[in-house]
């Protein structure tokens, strides 16, 4: 198709890729801090040595690394809280701006603690950047979809995960022992995120603001055409859309609180349905693979384990590329439904592979592909979708506080596999896959019955969808039953 009917402008690309800078940096800090384990272990342990004049001890060590790997998480549910405020207050572009200094200040601390020989710094560094996380993961597809055209609406969100793996296995191969990973250099390796944060300082403040911002929250007309004449580049294109956000503006309740976004009937199905997805994709077993890749391969006695999850990062790299080109192609609802559906298929056959592991070793290799293939079912559908789908299911008077919800439960789901995948592994063995099959399929099943496809939809078109659901059962464009 021509450039011309997909709308590409270089303003909106280059407001696309600014933004999604601060995805890389997350995915970044995400990936770089397993493979270093080892060599900041020493550190703490040098640390402790150089105040206590004795070894740390085992257990000591092991709280303060679960500490300093799980503490960026629990910042990022702290965050979370503070999106529809900023969003709100500052707008979108210049709250991302405004977080963007989370993450300069909390690599600056990850960077300092060697220097000031203080594993503490080093903590409250990966707590700071915690806080940018849960922040910028829900206001980059704030401000990506309030700057796309409708029919690029779901890619470019998708942008955002192709980002956020993109930086997960940069920070992989960042962190190898062969490259930064090393006793020298590893307080340079944390560091490094400064360099897309100082990019996204010297690009974002010259791009528009959103134009559904300015215009429904902020009724400034105008400056919300002009900003549209930068992103469109199309007379008719920025008519077009003027209408449907007047349209908008005039379905849309100014200063939704918490207490009426839990209590409105119009957000009940979409809060229902936001919570089976993300918990559905956040307790799939994709986090758990991320997270204990390289001790899986190394129990199934891979000598280079470490090579494959690099592997992992490179599947997961490509698959959210797979899905940018697919979201507005097959959809938001079949991807999802494909999704959840592979990825309960996945998880029986992990339960299988590990149970008969030590009757028949060669199964590892077959453990291997169901871990790559898990990885792309999760990042064809539930990955990406999961992060923007609040942002199409309420209207923009609810959407901040919608995606300050998903935000808390991503990270929160994040943090909790993190924190309980250990024992429950020690406790049930392979079995624990059996519970993230079961929360595929409750995912699945629900999201068959209960979602609309938004593709090609305005914004107003599926809020109305809802807005039906306080008196009569509506039908979506797919002919089923939304609800019912």
């Amino acid at each position: 198709m021509a450039l011309k009917e997909y709308q590409l402008t270089v303003p909106l690309l280059t407001s696309i890729v600014a933004a999604v800078l601060g995805s890389l940096q997350i995915g970044y800090h995400t990936g770089n801090i397993n493979a270093p384990a080892r060599v900041i272990e020493e550190f703490f342990n040098v640390t402790w040595r150089s105040r206590h004049n004795q070894s740390i001890p085992d257990h000591s060590l092991t709280f303060l690394w679960s500490l300093s790997v799980s503490i960026k998480d629990f910042g990022a549910l702290l965050g979370s809280l503070g999106v529809k405020g900023l969003a709100d207050t500052f707008g979108r572009r210049n709250a991302i701006l405004i977080v963007n200094a989370l993450s300069v200040v909390g690599a600056s601390l990850m960077f300092m603690s060697k220097v000031t020989a203080s594993f503490e710094v080093l903590i409250v560094g990966r707590l700071i950047f915690g806080l940018f996380c849960g922040l910028v993961m829900s206001l980059n597809p704030l401000y990506i979809q309030g700057v796309s055209p409708t029919n690029l609406r779901g890619a470019f969100a998708t942008l955002n995960q192709v980002s956020f793996a993109s930086g997960i296995l940069l920070g992989m191969v960042v962190g190898l022992e062969t490259v930064l990973g090393t006793e020298k250099y590893w307080s340079l390796m944390l560091s490094l995120s400064l360099i897309p944060a100082t990019l996204q300082y010297m690009s974002l403040p010259f791009c528009p603001e959103s134009p559904r911002y300015l215009f429904i929250n902020r009724g400034k007309e105008k400056e919300a055409e002009a900003a549209l004449r930068r992103l469109r580049g199309n007379p008719e294109m920025v008519t077009k859309e003027m209408e449907e956000m007047r349209e908008e503006a005039a379905h849309s309740e100014t200063g939704v609180t918490v207490r009426e976004f839990l209590r409105k009937r119009r957000y009940r199905q979409p809060i229902i349905l936001v919570l089976i997805i993300n918990l559905g994709s956040q307790l799939s077993g994709f986090n758990a693979i991320i997270n204990y890749s390289t001790k899986m391969f190394a129990q199934s006695n891979f000598d280079e384990a470490k090579y494959l999850t690099l592997g992992v990062g490179a599947v997961n790299v490509a698959f959210t590329i797979v899905a940018f080109f697919l979201v507005e192609r097959a959809g938001r609802r079949k991807l999802l439904l494909a999704g959840f559906l592979s990825l309960a298929l996945c998880n029986l056959l992990m339960t299988i592979t590990y149970s008969i592991m030590a009757i028949v070793p060669d199964i590892r290799n077959m453990q291997v592909l169901v871990i790559f293939f898990l990885i792309s079912a999760y990042e064809v559908g539930p990955g990406p979708i999961s992060w923007f789908i609040a942002a199409e299911l309420f209207d923009q008077s609810a959407r901040p506080i919608a995606m300050a919800f998903t935000s808390m439960l991503n990270w929160g789901g994040k943090f909790l596999l993190a924190l309980l995948f250990p024992p429950l592994l020690n406790m049930c063995g392979a079995y624990v896959y059996l519970l993230f099959m079961c929360m595929a399929l409750i995912a699945f099943t629900y999201t068959m019955f209960r979602l609309p496809e938004t593709k090609g939809r305005t914004f107003d078109d599926i809020a109305a969808e809802f807005r039906g659901a306080e008196g009569i059962p509506l039908h979506n464009k797919t002919t089923f039953n939304t609800f019912t």
